[in-house]
C-alpha cells in the first residue's frame, strides 16, 4: 500500500469529474447522470404517479396512491427496462457498481430510501445520492 492512500475516513479526494473513482468517464454514454436530467426524470415519474394516483383515488387517499404508485413504478421498472419511465425517456439507466443485472433487493432499497426524500438530498462528489450509495447503484447516461 502507498503512503499516498487514505488513512482514514475524510482523507479522500474528492473526483475531478462525477463517476472518475468509480472508473466511470466523464462525458457521454456510461457517464454519471447530471442533475438537470435527475430532476426532470422523478418529475416525469412523479407527474405519470400522479396521473394513476389520482385516478385510483380521490382526495387524501390521492396523496398516498400517487406515493404507492410512484415506488411501485420503480420497483418494478428498474429491474425490468433498467430504470424508471422517465430514466429512460431521458436516456439514463440504473446499474449496480458491481456489474451484472440490478436484481431485486436493490430497487426496493433503493426506492425506499427516495421515497423518505432526505437521503436523495446527501450527495458524494461523484454525485451519487445516499440511496444509490446504500443499494450499490449509479445512475448513468446509456
Amino acid at each position: 500500500m502507498s503512503s499516498s492512500a487514505p488513512k482514514k475516513f475524510g482523507e479522500l479526494e474528492p473526483s475531478k469529474w462525477p463517476g472518475e473513482r468509480l472508473g466511470l468517464p466523464d462525458k457521454g454514454s456510461r457517464s454519471v447522470a447530471r442533475l438537470g436530467r435527475r430532476v426532470l426524470a422523478i418529475l416525469i415519474d412523479w407527474a405519470l404517479a400522479m396521473i394513476l394516483g389520482n385516478f385510483l383515488a380521490s382526495g387524501t387517499a390521492a396523496s398516498w396512491m400517487t406515493l404507492l404508485v410512484f415506488m411501485i413504478m420503480q420497483i418494478i421498472f428498474i429491474p425490468t427496462i433498467g430504470g424508471s419511465i422517465g430514466h429512460r425517456i431521458l436516456g439514463l439507466r440504473v446499474v449496480p457498481l458491481v456489474g451484472g443485472w440490478v436484481g431485486f433487493w436493490r430497487p426496493i432499497v433503493r426506492t425506499l430510501l427516495l421515497a423518505l426524500v432526505i437521503p436523495v438530498l446527501v450527495w458524494d462528489s461523484d454525485q451519487r445520492a445516499f440511496h444509490d450509495k446504500i443499494a450499490g447503484t449509479v445512475l448513468i447516461r446509456a
